[in-house]
């Protein structure tokens, strides 16, 4: 129910408590994308359309959820939405939001990711052994949206957000073609990649999805890693609407077992995994902010008094931060 899986956030706690006590690289080319193409479709449930949509560029299918907009007869911009480390697998927008019915009477196409685990939806330099060939923001923004457009009546405006490792994610896709996405919105991310703290972070979510993370951006000290690095590349962000949220790992409304159904388990989890995580993530939030200040940079900040690392919390994010998507995609 979180956007690190649990086992992520084992690694991911062990680096916790180790920091409390102490342009985008070059890339492989990519298969022409006007090979790239919808495999199948298949309806429900509910407003649900089920996609397999082939890339070129990794050669294989990536499965998402649709939702269409309100009158699929007029067209609609279309808004991404990413999980977290675990591709949606251990959660996600679909399972653990009312995304259906937040936007049932909203003129957009909402499209889902059930996919990219541990892949930070990058383009890698190398494939790796186990996750294959991740080449993420040339799907992200030269395969896939043509194709939802042309197959959805899209209007050619996107947007993009995601939670967790996603919520670094939308950044860099910024970086990687600045300007197409119109607006980013970041949940529990932490855009600060290539310094201690954010290589650990980086390591831990790839490595804890079988993934070699030299395979992503090359060993630690590499150039590309200060080359995908959001907060030493923040100019390229200009003319983007931007949203960033984290909670401060104090516990806060979600933390009950009404809000788990009575799952215990799933409430412990919160507590002990959620509430390091979404400090760090808090962390990387305010330093984010300054970063941006400094620059003359627009950015909306919803620095939340409480809340832990878990899907109540960007459910309500994904809620506030829509004025700001609905404003940047007419």
């Amino acid at each position: 129910m979180v956007g690190y899986s649990r086992r992520t956030g084992i690694v991911l706690l062990a680096v916790a408590l180790f920091l409390a006590c102490g342009g985008i690289g070059a890339r492989a080319d990519p298969a022409p994308a006007d090979t790239s193409q919808i495999g199948e479709i298949r309806p429900g449930p509910g407003r649900q359309t089920q996609l397999e949509v082939y890339s070129a560029a990794m050669g294989r299918s990536v499965n998402m959820t649709l939702l269409r907009a309100a009158d699929p007869d007029t067209p609609a911009p279309t808004l991404y939405l990413l999980n977290g480390s675990s591709g949606g697998s251990d959660g996600n927008w679909i399972d653990h939001t009312d995304l259906a019915e937040f936007f049932a009477g909203k003129q957009v196409n909402v499209v889902v990711l059930m996919d990219g685990a541990g892949s930070y939806f990058t383009d890698w330099r190398a494939d790796d052994p186990v996750l294959g060939k991740q080449r993420w923001a040339t799907f992200l923004t030269r395969e896939l949206p043509p194709i939802v457009d042309e197959e959805f009546d899209g209007t050619g405006a996107d947007a993009i957000a995601g939670v967790s490792m996603a919520g670094t994610s939308v950044f860099q896709l910024a970086l990687a073609a600045p300007g197409f996405y119109r607006a980013i919105g970041s949940y529990s991310g932490c855009a600060r990649t290539s310094d201690p703290t954010g290589q650990a972070i980086v390591g831990a979510v790839v490595t804890t999805q079988r993934g070699t993370v030299a395979d992503m951006w090359g060993p630690p000290g590499d150039p590309d890693w200060a080359a995908n690095d959001p907060y030493l590349h923040v100019d390229k962000l200009r003319g983007t609407a931007i949203y960033v949220s984290a909670g401060n790992g104090t516990p806060g409304h979600n933390e009950n077992l009404g809000y788990t159904r009575g799952d215990a388990i799933q409430l412990l989890y919160q507590f002990v995994f959620g509430v390091p995580l979404e400090a760090i993530a808090d962390m990387c939030t305010r330093q984010l902010q300054d970063r941006l200040r400094a620059a003359g940079i627009p950015a909306t900040f919803d620095l939340r008094p409480t809340g832990t690392h878990s899907w109540g919390y960007w459910q309500d994010d994904l809620h506030r931060s829509w004025p700001m998507f609905e404003e940047a995609l007419r």
